[in-house]
């Protein structure tokens, strides 16, 4: 079993720190509404078709964590898919939510986890810190309205991704907006953006010509954000320049879920692409075969999702984009 990760606290450790903590039924299913709602109809729109096909998946980086199961490589083939160009928005789950009354696990919780640089001295104080990773508080009160709890809110940040939403809750809006989550076969192949080995989707430097390509922690961590590539926290999801198959952040910003296990025997699913809060001194998971995993009910400050679905019948396949270099 890999070590326990440090990149987002997972819900179970809570209990032991939130006498509050109550283990709610599973999040309610968003299911679709009787009418074809405009706004779910928007959030298929513009996804990217790949045609799929073969290619290298996985590394053997020696900055990576072999025990996430990042290598080895292998060749995998992936069947023609659509997938959205950027992870889903605060704008768009709220009209999910709009449109269906759901409540995120987090909401019905009570609480999720915020990085504690991001809160004011009072709620941090009153906030317990996660063993091990004391830079992550479990803090009363916040969820994806209010990302760093009472006080705050993402009215400001509504094409910035949704976080503090659990795998329960992607499936939710899949549910009602007629899509699905990626395989993590399809997250890697699109993420990859056509380069085969390479260590990021525009290759293997990260900053080529001093250019910042994604957002990710710059300075000390935890104690000092630089804040160089233009954001402290999420940026808009638009932000940077995106791959070679249009899409944007696939690594950096927020984890996003996959629809895969992380293990075959074990209960927690895999999230990729790394956050806003990794930094190559204790965390360098920005790497596009990186890995991480969570229980599907937790949340945090730095998880969200891209959703994909399948073909759609009525476009040419010749319509469709990404056929990678035949691996091997």
């Amino acid at each position: 079993m890999p070590p326990e990760p440090c990149c987002t606290p997972g819900r179970e450790p809570a209990a032991e720190v939130l006498t509050l903590a109550r283990r709610p039924e599973p999040a309610p299913v968003g299911a679709p509404a009787t009418d074809p709602d405009p706004a779910a109809a928007r959030a298929v729109r513009d996804l990217v078709a790949l045609a799929g096909g073969r290619f290298l998946m996985g590394t053997e980086d020696p900055d990576g964590f072999p025990a996430d199961g990042e290598g080895p490589v292998r060749q995998e083939v992936v069947g023609a898919f659509r997938i959205a160009p950027t992870t889903v928005t605060n704008a768009q789950f709220a009209s999910f939510v709009k449109a269906t009354g759901h409540v995120t696990e987090a909401e019905s919780f009570g609480f999720s986890f915020v990085f504690a640089g991001f809160l004011t001295g009072e709620l941090a104080a009153a906030s317990p810190a996660v063993a091990g990773t004391p830079w992550w508080r479990a803090v009363s009160g916040a969820d994806w309205r209010r990302p760093e709890g009472p006080g705050s809110s993402f009215a400001a940040r509504q094409n910035h991704p949704v976080v503090h939403v659990s795998w329960h809750d992607a499936r939710a809006y899949c549910a009602w907006s007629g899509t699905r989550l990626p395989t993590e076969p399809e997250w890697e192949f699109a993420a990859r953006g056509g380069l085969e080995r390479k260590r990021y989707p525009w290759g293997d430097e990260l900053r080529p010509g001093g250019r910042y390509m994604c957002n990710i922690w710059n300075g000390h961590f935890p104690v000092h954000n630089t804040r160089a590539d233009g954001y402290a926290g999420t940026a808009p999801a638009k932000a940077f320049r995106p791959n070679g198959y249009g899409l944007y952040q696939t690594v950096g910003n927020v984890w996003e879920w996959s629809a895969d296990r992380f293990s075959p025997a074990g209960p927690e699913r895999t999230m990729r692409g790394g956050s806003h809060m990794c930094h190559d001194s204790y965390c360098n998971r920005y790497r596009v075969a990186a890995r991480t995993r969570n229980t599907p009910d937790s949340s945090a400050g730095n998880i969200g999702f891209r959703v994909a679905a399948d073909v759609d019948p009525n476009v040419a396949p010749d319509g469709a984009a990404g056929v990678s270099r035949a691996a091997g």
